[in-house]
C-alpha cells in the first residue's frame, strides 16, 4: 500500500478506537494500543500528515461557513425570525438545517467541479496532496470572486500590502476569504432590512389602533404576531425568501 492509503487507514483506525473507548471504557482500557503507520517514508512525516488531516476535519464546519453561501442564508433566516417576532420558532436546529441544505443545493456544482479536478485525481494517486488542494480550491475561488465586492478585496489587499499583480495571478486565500465574508455579511444585512419593512408596518398599524382604542396596557407584539404570521403565509413567504436567496447567487 502507498503512504496515502496507510494515512487514511490510520485515521479510520484511530476514530474506531475512540468510539470503542467511549462505549466500553473498561474493556478498552485493558487493550494494548497498536497503530501501524506503514513501512514507506518517515514515521514523523506520516504522523504530521495524520495530525494535519485530523485538524482539517475538525475545522470543516468553519470552512463551510467561510467559503460558501451559508453565511448569507443563515443570517437572513435569523433576521426573518426576528422580524416575525416568533422568538424561538422555527428553532435554531431547523434554521441551520435549512441553511445547510440550501447551501448544498447552491454549492453542488462548485463541489462537483472541485471533486473532479482535485479530489478524484488524489484518490487515483495521480497528484499529491498539495496539488489536490490547489486544484480543489480553484472552483471555490471562482465562486467567491463572482460574489465578493472589489472594495472589500482592496481593503484587505492594502492592509496585507499585496500587489495587484499577485492578486491577479494567485488571489491569496488570506485576502479572498475575509473579503468574501464581509461582503456576504453586508448583503445579508441589506436583505434583512428589506424583510423587516412589511412586518414593521404591521407593528406600527397595530400599535396605532391599540393606542386609539385606549388599550395601552396590552402589548402590541402579542396582537401583531398572528397578523404577521398570516401575512407571511398568504404571500408564500418561504417560497419568496428561499427562492430569492438561491437566485441571488446566480443559481
Amino acid at each position: 500500500m502507498s503512504r496515502r492509503k496507510y494515512l487514511v487507514l490510520s485515521t479510520v483506525t484511530a476514530a474506531t478506537l475512540g468510539i470503542i473507548w467511549v462505549a466500553f471504557p473498561e474493556s478498552a482500557a485493558a487493550q494494548a494500543l497498536s497503530l501501524d503507520l506503514g513501512q514507506g517514508g518517515s514515521t514523523t512525516s506520516t504522523i504530521v500528515q495524520l495530525i494535519a488531516l485530523i485538524t482539517v476535519l475538525s475545522l470543516a464546519p468553519s470552512l463551510l461557513v467561510m467559503v460558501t453561501s451559508f453565511t448569507r442564508i443563515v443570517i437572513v433566516l435569523s433576521f426573518l425570525r426576528t422580524a416575525l417576532g416568533t422568538q424561538q420558532t422555527p428553532p435554531n436546529q431547523v434554521l441551520i438545517s435549512l441553511a445547510l441544505f440550501v447551501t448544498m443545493f447552491i454549492m453542488m456544482p462548485v463541489f462537483q467541479e472541485s471533486y473532479d479536478t482535485g479530489i478524484a485525481p488524489l484518490i487515483n494517486e495521480e497528484i499529491d496532496e498539495f496539488q489536490a488542494f490547489d486544484r480543489s480550491m480553484l472552483p471555490v475561488k471562482k465562486f467567491m470572486m463572482s460574489i465578493v465586492r472589489e472594495r472589500d478585496l482592496t481593503l484587505f489587499a492594502d492592509i496585507a500590502k499585496v500587489s495587484d499583480q499577485e492578486i491577479k495571478d494567485t488571489m491569496p486565500l488570506r485576502i479572498l476569504i475575509p473579503a468574501f465574508m464581509i461582503s456576504e455579511l453586508r448583503r445579508a444585512f441589506e436583505i434583512g432590512f428589506l424583510i423587516f419593512i412589511p412586518f414593521l408596518i404591521i407593528d406600527m398599524v397595530v400599535a396605532s389602533v391599540l393606542m386609539s382604542m385606549g388599550m395601552m396596557m396590552l402589548p402590541p407584539i402579542i396582537i401583531a404576531l398572528p397578523f404577521k404570521i398570516i401575512f407571511f403565509v398568504l404571500v408564500d413567504g418561504w417560497y419568496m425568501v428561499i427562492g430569492s436567496l438561491v437566485r441571488s447567487f446566480g443559481t
